[in-house]
């Protein structure tokens, strides 16, 4: 019988049999490459066996050995590229024997460390029409691999081509099942949370899915070239939230660009930010709504990880659209639910005007009619008079604040001074009484309105941290004169040696715009007031807040 014959013999098609059934019965990927090598070792009486995957440029990118024990693998370090004699089955793309490896002109000789090795067969396993990897086998029981060794181990390497095929094709559908079920359970969460929450639960969810060693969502800032992030999990998450980088510079850039999953299999230290860790395989995907690109969701491993596959960036591209159908549901239903308060808050600045003041205004006049008759009382009904006028004034400040609410752009100077007293009113004890006297919207230019936001913040603040207030009264009024702010509090009034550093900041500003400013205080209470003309010389730049 000839080598040919002997390679086919009985005996050797029991072992052939034998061990390609224990490499076809596995469906994990990792476990089948481990058991192809291990086949071909026993096939052939191979002590050192190893299964090189080539990645799309040709060198390997995963490679599954046996025979050289771990604490050895260790100190001979990092597995190898494909050069010298592996290189050579790589570019062959057919089987490569050799008697002794150092003899070859191709061979770069081996690390420190490596056990010594002389015969060698190397065969491609092709998955399809594509070479998926090589098998290498090396130091025979033999001395040296013969014809019929190599036979068996084509043979081998065709049934193991088709075992990678299958257990690609399973890992493919477990992971498709797995995003499914995320899909499905974050489509759930965001549907129970507000718009702005949407994209916490986005990050929140995908992390442990992938198991990613940080996640980032970045979204596009006011200018086009930069994306800023607003939320993070995981390594150094909490120093990345609220920087921004260029577009162009990172994977997280070019996915938004061209609106396309993009694989990175490092991330450099300092790649996206100064100071920022190394990472390992990073994929970025862009949020969609229709043309819109919401954001840009990134997922990286730690470094010396296992590479996404094309199962991964398929379906996180899949994750990514139905996240951005989802976020668009979110905020339609905050929309509406925006619209619906902003009927009710209308109604009920009707029913205000309508009813309330009118009620008011005709309480009033009988007031002025019994003042007219009784002339002992008019003092008591004129102050009487007053409290239904400054009731009167309150309501519709609220009457203009409930129909603003909720008013895109920056507004007119009442609904801006409005949103600055709700803001820094938060820290008193009751929120400040605002009342509008004169036409300020149509009165005050927008340069000055931002004046006079800076020192309505400015004065409340300096209320909120010292003065103890239990109520604060704001008037804003204009006439001829000019604008004139007034802030009244019943605090424990100023200390006769306290720092003033605040009040003279809200000095400088009334000097700067040709206006004036003074407050007096005393144990009952402190009032502000700062006045401006219309035709004052221009704003200087806003200062930084400071106290009294």
């Amino acid at each position: 019988m000839d080598a040919a014959d002997e390679s086919f013999s009985p005996r050797r098609l029991g072992d052939l049999l034998r061990v390609s059934s224990s490499v076809v019965e596995h469906l994990d990927l990792e476990e089948v490459l481990g058991r192809i090598v291990e086949a071909g070792m026993s096939l052939v009486g191979a002590r050192y066996g190893a299964l090189g995957v080539l990645g799309d440029d040709g060198t390997l990118t995963r490679f599954v050995h046996r025979g050289i024990p771990d604490d050895t693998a260790r100190r001979i370090g990092d597995f190898p590229r494909g050069h010298g004699i592996l290189g050579a089955v790589i570019a062959a793309s057919e089987p490569v024997r050799l008697s002794d490896l150092a003899a070859d002109p191709r061979s770069v000789g081996f690390p420190a460390h490596h056990p010594p090795m002389h015969s060698f067969l190397g065969v491609p396993v092709r998955v399809r029409d594509a070479v998926y990897g090589d098998l290498y086998l090396a130091e025979a029981d033999t001395g040296r691999f013969t014809d019929a060794d190599e036979n068996l181990v084509v043979s081998l390497a065709a049934i193991a081509g088709i075992a990678i095929e299958n257990a690609r094709l399973y890992e493919r559908a477990t992971i498709r099942e797995e995003w499914s079920a995320a899909i499905a359970d974050v489509m759930g969460a965001l549907l129970d949370v507000r718009g702005d929450d949407a994209l916490e639960v986005i990050v929140d969810r995908i992390a442990p899915l992938v198991d990613a060693d940080l996640v980032t969502l970045a979204v596009p800032t006011t200018d086009a070239d930069t994306l800023g992030i607003v939320a993070a999990r995981g390594a150094a998450a909490e120093a990345l939230l609220g920087r921004e980088h260029d577009v162009g510079a990172t994977a997280a850039g070019l996915a938004m660009t061209s609106r396309r999953a993009v694989s990175a299999p490092t991330q450099p230290a300092d790649a996206v930010f100064p100071g920022q860790a190394a990472q390992g395989p990073t994929v970025a995907v862009p949020l969609l709504a229709g043309d819109e690109v919401l954001g840009v969701l990134t997922v990286s491993r730690a470094p010396g990880a296992a590479a996404f596959t094309d199962a991964d960036l398929e379906m996180a591209f899949v994750f990514a659209g139905q996240a951005g159908v989802a976020i668009e549901v979110v905020r339609g239903r905050d929309d509406r639910r925006r619209l619906e308060q902003a009927d009710d808050r209308a109604r009920i600045a009707r029913d205000l005007h309508d009813h309330v003041i009118q009620r008011l205004f005709g309480a009033g006049l009988s007031l002025q009619a019994l003042a007219h008759q009784h002339p002992n009382a008019a003092d008591d009904l004129s102050t009487q008079i007053d409290t239904l006028d400054a009731a009167i004034r309150e309501i519709r400040t609220v009457i203009f604040a409930l129909g603003s609410a909720g008013g895109a752009g920056r507004g007119g100077a009442r609904d801006r001074l409005l949103s600055v007293a709700t803001e820094a009113g938060r820290p008193l004890e009751t929120s400040p009484r605002v009342s509008f006297r004169g036409p300020v919207d149509s009165l005050v230019p927008a340069a000055l309105v931002d004046e006079l936001t800076g020192v309505l913040r400015e004065g409340l603040t300096n209320v909120a941290k010292h003065a103890d207030a239990r109520t604060v009264d704001v008037t804003v009024s204009a006439d001829d004169d000019g604008v004139h702010l007034e802030i009244r509090d019943d605090g424990r009034g100023i200390p006769p040696h306290s720092r003033r550093s605040g009040l003279a900041n809200l000095a400088e500003r009334a000097r700067q715009r040709g206006g004036v400013f003074d407050v007096t205080s005393s144990a009952a209470g402190t009032t502000l007031r700062w006045s401006a003309p219309f035709g004052g010389s221009q704003t200087a730049p806003e200062r930084e807040e400071s106290t009294r």
